[in-house]
């Protein structure tokens, strides 16, 4: 893939005191809450411009896109982003803490040449059609680039890693620690040599779409749109996938609004080709350890690469299934390849979802039916919350799926069912930004 250094914008600490409290995860996984609390830390928060207010007097010339891109021409008016003088590649490093363990991610932030899907960009899971347009009705209003699509790329000689590794060395470029204990720190790699032999390296390799499908996907569709040359280029953070920091985490389902749902009936129709095994308990003093009994043995079928959930549906039970018959998959999505039938959310998708519980395409478009669970801090206990408070009716607990599995399943040209992966820690938006 060809890369490139750039002139990015960034917050001018100068201007706005302290650049982390401008910063803000992607706009995908702000709650309303979060975004109330990003409006909150600073005037400037790239939240106004990434996920924007709206108000019920919005119209085709004051909406939240053209609030944004008023927003942007205004902060750089006014030197609140500032455009570095030199031409950068930037070196990305999150330092982060997850089960006890200590992890750091290194990554580099490039502009990247645009290419349509194919054996050098492979995209790892299925897109949604509305964050599409969203993304597109902003860079349409904003002509700039704000968030960092998550590109991995395999090097043995971990070339960017090792000259990433030299510039932490130097004074951070921004240096914050975000709501989850994660530290960001950003520096310039300017020097000729080391640009040089990350453009060399990247040349021949091809890349998997780790996270920010749909903002690759908008730059695309942008790029074929206007006339402009530099839509060709997108900015894009990229990370080896053979670097230790690289963590994928599992994201789990809560289903709800299903006419006549039954838990008896679920679990009965999953014995025909899954093994099941109950944790029931009779008082709530024993609901963790019931729990902790089926998230154990989950990990325990997971490190021998068999397909294991967990489900909690109220009635005192946990349950932990496991895959028994393999021959289902192949039956029931025969032109799929065997690596995409093996995947724990292909099966969880298609042999629970669709075949027991009537979620297919058409519902998951819609999601009314669908939510997606991220695998941090009390993401389980607030999934079971919800089936006990009757929010929702099920909760079905994945384990994470192997880079290995993501290797092979793009290898083969095809794509896993959306919210498949959880690259942790997110890419912050807002530490550089690209104006086209």
């Amino acid at each position: 893939m060809e890369v490139k250094p750039f002139k990015a914008f960034r917050y001018n600490a100068e201007a706005v005191g302290d650049a982390g409290s401008c910063i803000a995860p992607p706009y995908d996984v702000i709650s309303p809450s979060q975004q109330q609390m990003f409006y909150e830390k600073s005037e400037y928060n790239i939240v106004r411009i990434i996920k924007g207010e709206t108000t019920p007097s919005d119209n085709a010339d004051n909406n939240r896109y053209t609030r944004a891109a008023n927003y942007l021409n205004d902060w750089i008016k006014k030197g609140i982003l500032k455009q570095d003088s030199t031409e950068a590649i930037y070196a990305y490093v999150q330092d982060f803490h997850l089960a006890g363990a200590q992890f750091r991610r290194s990554s580099f932030i490039a502009l990247a040449k645009l290419e349509e899907f194919g054996p050098m960009v492979r995209p790892h899971e299925q897109t949604l059609n509305a964050p599409k347009t969203d993304r597109l009705n902003l860079k349409r209003a904003t002509a700039a680039d704000f968030g960092l699509p998550l590109m991995l790329y395999e090097d043995e000689q971990k070339i960017a890693d090792k000259i990433i590794e030299k510039a932490v060395g130097q004074k951070p470029l921004i240096d914050f620690l975000d709501e989850q204990d994660v530290r960001h720190r950003l520096f310039a790699i300017t020097a000729k040599k080391d640009i040089d032999a990350i453009k060399k390296m990247m040349l021949d390799k091809p890349c998997i779409i780790a996270d920010g499908h749909h903002r690759y996907e908008t730059a695309l569709a942008y790029s074929k749109e206007t006339a402009n040359p530099a839509a060709a280029y997108r900015m894009i953070a990229f990370t080896n996938t053979l670097h230790e920091g690289l963590v994928i985490l599992a994201t789990h389902r809560l289903v709800g609004n299903l006419e006549d749902f039954d838990a008896a009936k679920l679990i009965a129709g999953l014995k025909e080709n899954f093994d099941v095994v109950e944790y029931k308990f009779a008082r709530p003093g024993d609901k963790a350890t019931a729990k902790q009994k089926m998230l154990a043995q989950m990990k325990s079928e997971f490190n021998g690469d068999k397909t294991a959930f967990g489900i909690y549906a109220g009635n005192n039970t946990f349950y932990m299934i496991v895959l028994k018959n393999e021959q289902a998959m192949s039956s029931f999505v025969p032109n799929m390849s065997s690596h995409w039938r093996s995947l724990d959310v292909s099966v969880l998708h298609k042999l629970i979802l669709e075949k027991l519980l009537g979620i297919g395409e058409k519902q998951l478009a819609d999601g009314s039916r669908l939510e997606y669970i991220k695998d941090t801090d009390n993401a389980i206990d607030e999934s079971i919350a919800k089936v006990d408070s009757g929010q929702k009716q099920a909760a079905f607990f994945t384990n994470p799926v192997k880079m290995q599995q993501i290797k092979m399943v793009t290898d083969a040209g095809e794509k896993m069912p959306q919210k498949s992966t959880y690259f942790y820690p997110k890419i912050y938006s807002g530490l550089t930004i690209n104006k086209l």
